[in-house]
C-alpha cells in the first residue's frame, strides 16, 4: 500500500463531505468481541452512552461547526459491514483460535447500523448522546470519538498553507520516528495500537502503525483497530471494557449484587469465550476493591490490564495479590496502556523485566502526538481527554468510579453509593491529560 502525502491531502481536501468514517471495522476490537456478548447474553438491554470532554477548558462548540458535525454522524450512520469484512471476520483467526465470531453473529452484522443520536450544544459543549439497545448504541463510542477528534484536528489545520502543512507533518513524523529508535533498545518490548479514539486522523494513524510495523517488526503485535488490522495483516488487538461491568451493576436490584457485578461479568465472559482472552480490566470501581473481593479462580486468568493507576503502582499491587494467592507472576502479563508514552513504556518496563510478562497498549501519545509539531505555535492540535462512556442501562444512571477520581464518571449520589459499596481506598486523584 503506498504511503499516503498526508500533508497534500490535507491541503486539497475540498469536497462537501469528507467522510472520516468509511468503514464500521474502524473501530476497536475489543466492541466486537463485546458486542457478540450482549447480543448473546443481554439481547434486551437498553443503554445509553454519552459524549464527556474531560478538558472543559476547550469549547468543543465552539471549535467545530455543529452541522460538519452533523453530517460525520450522518455519514457513519449510512455506513455498513461490506462483504469482504464479514468474510475476513468469520475466516480470520484471532488469538490464534479459529471462528472467534460466530456465523449467526456474523449475519447479524450484515444488516447491522449505527442508531439515531441526540445532539445540542450547551455552554459551548456539544451535548452527544446515544439511546437505544445497548447491541447498537456501544457500537457509537469508538467513531463518535473518532468524530469529534478529527474535527478538531481539521479546524486547527483550515487555512495552513502547503508548506506549513508539509513542514507540521514532517515535525510530526520524525517526532514519532525518535520514539521507535528509543524503544527499539527495549528487547523484549511487547507493544501494541491503542491509538483509535483520541487520534488526531484516520490517515495519520494508518502512517503510524506502518512505521511501528517496519521500524519494531515483530516486537509491534498489532492494533487495536480492526480495518488497520485487517489492511496491514496484523492481529487485532483486545479483550473486554468498562461497559460490561458499568451496565451490569447498574441492573443490580441489590447493593451485594452490585458488589457482585465485576466478577459476573467475569464469569459470562470466560463461559462465552470458552476459556479464551482471559484478560481481566479491574479497576471500573476500584482496582483495590476489585482485587479484594475477588473469587480465587481470577488468579487463574492470563493477566490484568491495570488502567488508571499508575502503572507501576499498579502493577506491583496486582504482582503482590498473585503471589499472595500462590501464582508465579512471571507466568502472567499485564497490559499497561493508560496514557502511556516513550518515558513511561521506558520506566514501566525496567522496572517489571523478568518478574511479569508485559504488553503495552500505545494510545493518544502515539496516533495524537503534535505537541511542538506547527510552525505557528499555539495549543490547537494539542490532544484533549475525550471520552464517551455509559451512562444509563434500563433508565438506570450507570457508575464508573476508576482509581483515578478525575476519570469517574455518573451521577454524584449514584457515586457516593457506589463508593460506601466498594469503599474508596487506593483511588488517588491524579491530573488527566489524554
Amino acid at each position: 500500500m503506498p504511503v499516503t502525502d498526508i500533508a497534500t491531502r490535507v491541503y486539497n481536501h475540498g469536497w462537501r463531505l469528507d467522510p472520516i468514517v468509511r468503514s464500521l471495522l474502524d473501530t476497536d476490537f475489543y466492541k466486537l468481541l463485546m458486542l457478540q456478548m450482549i447480543r448473546h447474553l443481554h439481547p434486551d438491554v437498553r443503554a445509553t452512552f454519552s459524549l464527556i470532554n474531560r478538558t472543559k477548558s476547550i469549547r468543543l462548540a465552539e471549535v467545530i461547526d455543529e452541522q460538519e458535525l452533523r453530517d460525520q454522524l450522518d455519514h457513519a450512520r449510512s455506513v455498513r459491514f461490506s462483504k469482504k469484512e464479514l468474510i475476513w471476520l468469520a475466516g480470520n483467526s484471532f488469538y490464534g483460535k479459529q471462528r472467534m465470531f460466530a456465523p449467526d453473529f456474523i449475519a447479524w452484522l450484515a444488516d447491522f447500523q449505527l442508531p439515531e443520536y441526540e445532539l445540542h450544544k450547551v455552554d459551548g459543549q456539544f451535548e452527544l448522546h446515544f439511546a437505544g439497545p445497548w447491541t447498537h448504541t456501544m457500537m457509537w463510542e469508538i467513531p463518535a470519538l473518532a468524530i469529534v477528534n478529527e474535527l478538531r484536528s481539521r479546524a486547527a489545520l483550515k487555512g495552513k498553507g502547503r508548506f506549513e502543512l508539509d513542514v507540521l507533518y514532517a515535525r510530526a513524523k520524525a517526532k514519532m520516528w525518535d520514539k521507535v529508535e528509543r524503544l527499539r533498545r527495549l528487547p523484549d518490548l511487547v507493544i501494541s495500537d491503542f491509538g483509535t479514539r483520541r487520534r488526531h486522523g484516520f490517515l495519520w494513524q494508518r502512517w503510524c502503525v506502518e512505521a511501528l510495523k517496519e521500524g519494531l517488526g515483530n516486537r509491534f503485535i498489532g492494533s487495536s483497530n480492526v480495518l488497520l488490522a485487517m489492511d496491514n495483516d496484523l492481529e487485532a488487538i483486545g479483550t473486554n471494557a468498562h461497559e460490561l461491568p458499568m451496565v451490569l451493576a447498574a441492573l443490580a436490584d441489590s447493593d451485594a449484587e452490585v458488589a457482585a457485578a465485576p466478577y459476573r461479568v467475569l464469569e459470562e465472559w470466560r463461559a462465552h469465550y470458552d476459556g479464551n482472552l482471559l484478560v481481566a480490566l479491574p479497576d471500573a470501581f476500584g482496582t483495590t476493591a476489585f482485587l479484594r473481593d475477588a473469587p480465587d479462580w481470577v488468579a487463574d486468568w492470563t493477566g490484568f490490564r491495570p488502567d488508571s493507576m499508575p502503572p507501576i503502582e499498579g502493577g506491583e499491587q496486582i504482582i503482590g495479590w498473585w503471589q499472595a494467592r500462590g501464582r508465579d507472576p512471571r507466568t502472567k502479563l499485564l497490559i499497561f496502556s493508560d496514557g502511556m508514552d516513550v518515558d513511561s513504556i521506558e520506566a514501566t518496563y525496567r522496572h517489571f523485566h523478568g518478574r511479569v510478562r508485559m504488553s503495552f497498549g500505545w494510545g493518544t501519545n502515539l496516533t495524537n502526538d503534535f505537541r511542538g509539531c506547527d510552525p505557528a505555535g499555539g495549543h490547537d492540535l494539542e490532544p484533549i481527554s475525550l471520552v464517551a462512556k455509559v451512562t444509563s442501562a434500563n433508565g438506570r444512571p450507570a457508575v464508573k468510579l476508576s482509581d483515578n477520581p478525575s476519570k469517574a464518571t455518573g451521577d454524584p449520589t449514584e457515586i457516593a453509593r457506589y463508593l460506601r459499596i466498594f469503599g474508596g481506598e487506593g483511588r488517588t486523584a491524579q491530573a488527566v491529560a489524554v
